[in-house]
């Protein structure tokens, strides 16, 4: 596609600015993973909620950028050689935006930061998503408890790897960077959204807590947390 307005997603959601990079999104803890990401890295950006309670994330429009229907996804008009780029999943969108701008990917720990954005991706986000179902949403009726209590077990592990990681440093990869951007979310929707810290040792952990509290004491940070609005 060589246009912005060659995606059919851009009929559902209009482009203000055709030259700024279009966020699909909501803010969840992944969808806000890109939102701080822009606001960190000072690109131009048009955010557009597509909202889950109306399922516009499984409307033709949506599923013609992201098959799998989930948030968030871009399309950066001015993406490699200067050719529209298409990109759903919030880690590689993080590394894409990180090597457009040089920001927040430092060479130097590179792979570090990759180690520690795959341990979000596949451990973080996937367990901590499971243990608010079975704590906080539909799985609190489930009789059986071994589910949630694997999940909880699991957190807590999760949650003792990244404490003991964070002695003696600020930042996971030691420089703040979309390691963080990717991690700290979701710790905030453990502790103050699916209300789970008393369950999976959070009082007793010596360095997550500051970890959290530096990461949302970020001005991008905190405008990232509320893009795109709420209705």
């Amino acid at each position: 596609m060589d246009t912005l307005s060659d995606f059919p997603i851009t009929q559902r959601w209009p482009a203000t600015d055709p030259t700024a990079i279009q966020l699909y999104s909501l803010p969840t803890p992944n969808g806000v993973k890109v939102s701080i990401m822009l606001e960190e890295t000072g690109l131009a950006y048009e955010p557009h909620l597509v909202k889950f309670d109306t399922n516009d994330q499984m409307t033709p429009e949506f599923l013609s950028l992201n098959p799998n229907n989930k948030i968030p996804a871009i399309i950066d008009p001015n993406g490699p050689d200067g050719a529209p780029l298409a990109l759903f999943e919030s880690g590689a969108i993080l590394i894409y935006l990180a090597e457009k701008t040089g920001q927040l990917l430092p060479q130097a720990r590179r792979y570090q930061v990759l180690q520690w954005l795959m341990f979000q991706m596949g451990g973080v986000g996937p367990m901590f998503g499971q243990l608010g179902f079975y704590h906080s949403f539909a799985g609190k009726e489930i009789e059986d408890p071994r589910p949630k209590e694997r999940y909880r077990a699991e957190v807590a592990r999760l949650l003792r790897v990244l404490d003991g990681t964070l002695e003696g440093r600020e930042w996971l990869a030691e420089d703040y960077s979309i390691a963080d951007i990717a991690t700290a979310p979701w710790l905030r929707t453990l502790r103050d959204f699916y209300k789970a810290g008393d369950i999976t040792g959070w009082a007793e952990l010596r360095n997550v807590p500051a970890y959290l509290d530096r990461f949302l004491a970020r001005p991008a940070v905190q405008r990232g947390l509320v893009i795109p609005k709420r209705d």
